[in-house]
């Protein structure tokens, strides 16, 4: 029994560690403040752009954030300048910015 419980317990670990959702995108809030600064010349200090063509980011989800950041890298979703700012970001970067945006909540 002892067991059967431990494998079970297991699988769901594994199952948890698998699934899309918040675990995936479990950022490190203060890295991606950190690692935000030369995100706030085109969206602002506080997430909120005050250029026209740059998008605001305080509030937006983490999946999001990291589906657009990882898109840009790739050269799924073009945009010269940021496709330039993400190629050099690691996942972690990634997680931890988008942590960090979504922390500051919808304006």
């Amino acid at each position: 029994m002892k067991k059967t419980l431990t494998m079970i317990t297991a699988a769901a670990l594994l199952l948890a560690a698998a699934w899309p959702g918040r675990a995936a995108f479990a950022g490190d809030v203060q890295a991606g403040r950190a690692k935000a600064v030369q995100c706030q010349a085109c969206h602002g200090i506080d997430g909120l752009s005050k250029i026209p063509d740059a998008p605001n980011l305080a509030g937006q989800t983490e999946e999001y954030l990291v589906k657009a950041l990882n898109d840009f890298k790739s050269g799924a979703r073009q945009n010269e300048m940021m496709t330039m700012m993400a190629k050099p970001l690691s996942d972690t970067d990634i997680a931890n910015l988008a942590a960090y945006y979504h922390s500051l909540g919808r304006p």
